[in-house]
């Protein structure tokens, strides 16, 4: 399969550029290629040790075509050499020796189109470089291709690959090619930061692409989060005359320890703690605040999927607030997430202070009230300002929770500055995945430890 070859619309170099085994002519160096075992390892089976930060996008898509394409049970070398080819990327010095042909040639071609180097001389002395057609039509093929030959989490990244180092940010302009797409939280974020220059020809498929990905979300995580804050609620109330299954067994045995009888080895519960149920009226206060600078395009996606779920909750009076140097109340958009997502613009400045202010003035019921900022705390504001006003809020008995990022993304950049003097003040900044967000605000909602995550 080949694609006709450009140069890339805008080239950005990745973040982590792989140089070339320039005695094999491979795609990158073998030293920096991983292996993990027998279901993507390159050799024969054993596990060799190396970092996470060697794992670039092409090298998983690579082990993953080697470890799913259909082979007819070859000899274990000759496999082995597939997949060190498959891995290199071919040209005439790869050290293999390995002709490819039939699937593993098409997905080989698939990964050039998007992964081959563009620093290799052809023998008429021009630059060669990799492209995936200058017509729509050329990449839409390729996207099919891709979905052909690779697990869907892969084609994710090798998307995301094509548009940060081919530029193909325009190309999602056009309905047909959001059609192609893997659609997935990366691309939504994408779409949204594309927003302002999107064709009204583009706003509609664009619109059915994010409702997609929402609803996906909100399977995934709206039931979880309803059972696991509506216990909350229900254990936020005590009482002393509880109904058998509402009974605080750990309170209401270390209340009664001196009642413990030896000879019975038992404990005679002369009192008993219960749980109380929370009522239909509104019983707790939430309000997110949400950066939606740049990089917290994946924390905007998930934030705004939460608060919809918050917002369907009768015990929880919901508020969402967005901002970049301005301020932007979302509450009234919440019954539709995909509303509140189209309401944001990612990028611009930053000032937390001033979002601070504005959600502070909306408190009405600080102690029963939970305060999440979900920030990278790069802060263009007035920092002492920011800081006195968190300081305020806690003093008042609001519940501050900050979190560096909602994502699946990993460990996020933020400000080590902020986060400590926050922390000082009783208020741990930290990195949450979806997963883990109900169990946080649970925790809030009970005014317990939060459950911080290991940073190791």
């Amino acid at each position: 399969m080949t694609y006709d070859p450009i140069e890339p619309i805008e080239p950005i170099s990745p973040s982590e550029p792989i140089e070339p085994n320039v005695s094999s002519g491979g795609r990158m160096s073998p030293a920096r290629i991983p292996v993990a075992g027998p279901g993507v390892g390159l050799g024969d089976g054993q596990p060799t040790d190396v970092t996470a930060a060697a794992v670039p996008a092409r090298v998983l898509a690579n082990a993953s075509a080697a470890s799913t394409a259909p082979v007819s049970s070859p000899a274990p070398t000759d496999e082995r050499l597939r997949r060190w080819r498959l891995v290199l990327g071919g040209e005439a010095a790869d050290g293999t020796g390995c002709a490819l042909s039939g699937e593993d040639a098409a997905m080989d071609g698939a990964l050039s189109a998007l992964y081959g180097r563009g620093d290799a001389k052809g023998q008429a002395g021009k630059e060669r470089s990799a492209g995936l057609g200058a017509s729509a039509p050329s990449v839409a093929r390729w996207l099919g291709d891709i979905r052909t030959y690779f697990p869907s989490s892969v084609v994710q990244v090798m998307q995301r690959d094509a548009i940060d180092r081919l530029g193909l940010s325009t190309l999602l302009l056009e309905p047909e090619m959001l059609e192609a797409v893997e659609a997935d939280v990366h691309l939504v974020a994408t779409l949204l930061s594309l927003n302002k220059a999107m064709p009204e020809t583009t706003k509609e498929t664009a619109r059915a692409v994010v409702r997609k990905v929402v609803e996906d979300l909100e399977k995934r995580l709206a039931t979880r989060t309803r059972a696991t804050l509506t216990g909350a609620l229900d254990r936020s109330a005590r009482i002393s005359r509880p109904r058998h299954h509402d009974i605080d067994w750990n309170r209401t045995i270390s209340a009664n320890l001196k009642h413990y009888l030896p000879e019975y080895r038992t404990i005679v519960p002369e009192r008993l703690v219960g749980y109380g149920r929370a009522s239909r009226s509104v019983k707790k206060e939430v309000v997110l605040c949400i950066d939606q600078s740049g990089s917290m395009a994946a924390s905007v996606v998930y934030a705004s999927v939460f608060g919809a779920v918050l917002a369907s909750m009768r015990s929880i009076d919901t508020r969402l607030v967005v901002f970049d140097t301005a301020v932007v109340d979302l509450t009234d958009q919440l019954d539709d997430p995909v509303d509140v997502l189209f309401g944001t613009q990612l990028g611009g400045g930053t000032d937390i202070n001033r979002a601070l202010a504005y959600c502070q003035s909306q408190i009405t019921r600080p102690a029963e009230t939970v305060m999440v900022l979900i920030s990278d705390l790069y802060e263009g504001g007035i920092r002492d300002e920011m800081l006195k006003r968190v300081a305020a809020m806690k003093a008042s008995g609001v519940q501050f929770v900050t979190l560096l990022a909602l994502s699946d993304e990993g460990a996020p950049a933020y400000d080590r500055e902020h986060a400590a003097a926050l922390a000082a003040l009783g208020a741990p900044a930290f990195a949450c995945t979806p997963d883990l967000f109900p169990e946080v605000m649970a925790a809030a909602i009970e005014k317990r430890p939060l459950p911080i995550p290991d940073p190791g």
